[in-house]
């Protein structure tokens, strides 16, 4: 069972468009505890929804960070959906 907290931070996710990233800090600030970015990366670190895209969740540095334990992954992900991504890190 999912806390409401994990609730909000599934929600706000859900919500980031293709092509576009949200950091983990934006996202705790957004779901109502913004000193909670850790807790937000936890809780996507265990998702196992695919309708959850969680690859759109990036440090605030603009690193992006693993997905599902891998390095690479994320960002080629984030690659195909436009995001210009080069070394791990978004290029804005």
């Amino acid at each position: 069972m999912m806390s409401q907290f994990s609730d909000r931070v599934i929600d706000w996710v859900k919500k980031i468009p293709k092509g576009k990233t949200a950091s983990y800090g934006e996202i705790a600030t957004l779901a109502g505890e913004p000193m909670a970015a850790r807790a937000v990366g936890n809780i996507m670190g265990a998702n196992q929804d695919p309708k959850v895209p969680c690859h759109r969740v990036i440090y605030s540095d603009g690193r992006v960070g693993r997905y599902n334990g891998n390095l690479g992954v994320k960002e080629d992900l984030l690659k195909n959906e436009g995001v210009n991504v080069t070394n791990g890190k978004i290029v804005v």
